[in-house]
């Protein structure tokens, strides 16, 4: 747009207040061309213009700048969606592993009684900075409105493959090309069988044929259709082309008396989804290529069916270092005790009960180039387990044979092949802390020890924050109180800087 047509924008509007906006006086050149650029971003000719003058703080050059450079990339992939897209303030607020700022989403919504959950993931999406275009099926518009969809994701909502405010232009083909991914919650059955089949009956399905971006589908449907032979090929078709999957999770349908897998997954867990795909798209990041191991969690080693010997852990910081190994580009395998934890998403998660359970697991899973090993592994077991639960009697209490587990770090870290490349344990003490963690990395063998303290008074166990100290054959680095999603950060930020020093 030219400097005299943005003048000419600013002369056609009349009226006391920017609510009520007309446009007269404006010629054939300057108006197709506003048309055009409303249309490429879903508005009015109208919204446009008010759009264009919000945009600019008090200079017109700068508007005029930005709307130059706008007009020059019409018809271009990865053009701007809603215009200026700096993070918010809860984008900034929640830090850089959980930012989606400067990417482009395009959400479709499916025909299901999930479609309500479609509002908060659109709240979640934007509080992390994303830019939405959302695409309402006409199924989709008994559950929800496009009036709500519009007034959440900032923007008009996109519903019909024959509308003429779009369409002039391809408006489906530039739906499914200007994003960096396209979410699709609920997926509902018919959604994904057309999707599976290449079907293009309406906007939601036609764009889905026609993006070349990723595709996250987060299903949702009945259980007995989500177990149906046609629902199982169709998932297996999707995924063998590249489709990314989130959920379903189990519980309770809509339908009285109606349980198991369907339930769509929620929210946070698909924007969560959402970040890993994009991030993994980034082959710059500081762990991309890298293969992780993490343990996590307590263990459980049994006294009868209903007892069992273990150590108190929330897991809590095991979880976030497979987190953020994640977030840095990483192929992370978890190994989890029993937690009441969400398993992170991207991380390929087994779940263990036992310490024997999780060695196995361990070694199942090497060669990697990193292993973390957080889980609080019982030192001891019961030689025998009851085969039945021990009952009291007046005998007294019944004596237990007990037996040492096997040393897991010890293991992977005295290995002559398949070792990892850097090998760090936790010392989790409860008085002399740095002392025993340094009397632990020369008894494991290991390259690093992580000691905390996890005394009563310090709150670390179970809690939320953690001190850690890095106990390694140079020295003592001592790591201010932090939570523990930053601890793990800055453990795979020390991680990816010791591996790019080849000093290991």
């Amino acid at each position: 747009m030219t400097r005299t047509a943005y003048n000419d924008c600013i002369a056609i509007i009349v009226g006391a207040a920017m609510a009520s906006l007309t446009v007269r006086n404006i010629g054939e050149d300057v108006k197709k061309r506003l048309r055009i650029r409303a249309a490429r971003h879903g508005r009015s000719m109208e919204e446009e213009i008010r759009h264009i003058l919000a945009s600019t703080d008090s200079a017109v050059p700068a508007a005029h700048s930005r709307a130059e450079q706008d007009d020059s990339r019409q018809g271009q992939p990865g053009a701007p969606i809603t215009g200026d897209h700096a993070p918010n303030a809860v984008s900034r607020a929640v830090g850089q592993g959980t930012s989606l700022a400067v990417s482009h989403i395009l959400l479709v919504i499916g025909g299901g009684i999930a479609a309500y959950k479609s509002l908060d993931l659109i709240r979640r999406l934007k509080e992390r900075g994303a830019a939405l275009r959302v695409v309402v099926s006409k199924a989709a518009q008994e559950f929800v409105t496009p009036l709500s969809i519009g007034a959440l994701a900032g923007e008009r909502a996109f519903t019909d493959l024959f509308d003429t405010a779009s369409e002039f232009d391809v408006g489906h083909i530039r739906l499914a090309r200007d994003c960096d991914l396209v979410i699709v919650a609920p997926a509902t059955a018919d959604l994904m069988a057309k999707m599976a089949h290449g079907l293009a009956d309406d906007l939601a399905s036609a764009v889905l044929l026609a993006t070349d971006k990723p595709i996250l589908i987060a299903p949702a449907m009945n259980p007995a259709m989500w177990a149906h032979p046609a629902t199982v090929r169709n998932l297996a078709h999707l995924v063998a082309d590249g489709v990314a999957v989130i959920g379903p999770n189990a519980g309770e349908m809509a339908e009285a008396g109606e349980s198991g897998f369907g339930r769509m997954a929620e929210p946070l867990e698909i924007a969560d989804a959402a970040q890993l795909l994009l991030i993994h798209r980034n082959k710059d990041l500081p762990l991309a290529g890298k293969r992780v191991l993490v343990t996590s969690g307590p263990t459980h080693e049994p006294i009868d069916p209903v007892r069992y010997i273990a150590n108190r852990s929330s897991g809590k910081q095991g979880h976030a270092i497979a987190r953020a190994a994640a977030d840095a580009g990483a192929d992370v395998t978890l190994v989890s005790g029993p937690v009441t934890l969400p398993d992170p998403p991207g991380v390929k998660t087994i779940k263990i009960e036992s310490a024997r359970d999780m060695l196995s697991e361990v070694e199942q899973a090497l060669p990697v180039d990193i292993a973390v090993f957080a889980a609080a592994v019982a030192d001891w077991r019961v030689a025998e387990a009851g085969a039945q639960k021990i009952k009291k009697d007046a005998k007294g209490a019944p004596r237990l044979s007990l037996l040492e587990n096997p040393d897991i770090l010890a293991t992977i870290a005295h290995r002559k092949t398949k070792r990892p490349r850097l090998v760090i344990g936790f010392a989790a003490e409860t008085e002399r802390v740095i002392e025993h963690a340094k009397a632990k990395l020369a008894r494991k063998g290991c390259d690093w020890i992580l000691a905390n303290d996890v005394s009563a008074q310090s709150g670390v166990m179970g809690g939320d924050r953690n001190i850690i100290h890095v106990v390694t054959a140079k020295g003592v680095e001592s790591w201010p109180s932090q939570t523990k999603d930053d601890a793990a950060r800055m453990l795979v930020e020390r991680i990816a800087a010791a591996l790019g020093t080849d000093a290991l």
